[in-house]
């Protein structure tokens, strides 16, 4: 089978590229964890009063609930 590398040979590359990477510090990781939450809550938020807004336009349209 040619074209095949031997498993030791992809290990070492596979070492070799880890190397190259770029590891985030702990704290740039807790402050992107902690960006990641908040948006997600703006997110929510933001959906919640949207479709409660919604609800009132529809339940006011069709004269339903009030």
């Amino acid at each position: 089978m040619s074209g095949v590398a031997s498993p030791a040979k992809f290990i070492r590359e596979v070492r070799a590229e880890v190397t190259k990477v770029t590891w985030p510090s702990r704290k740039e990781t807790l402050v992107t964890t902690g960006l990641v939450f908040a948006m997600a809550a703006l997110a929510a938020l933001f959906f919640f009063i949207a479709d409660q807004v919604i609800g009132i336009g529809v339940r006011a349209l069709f004269g339903v609930g009030l």
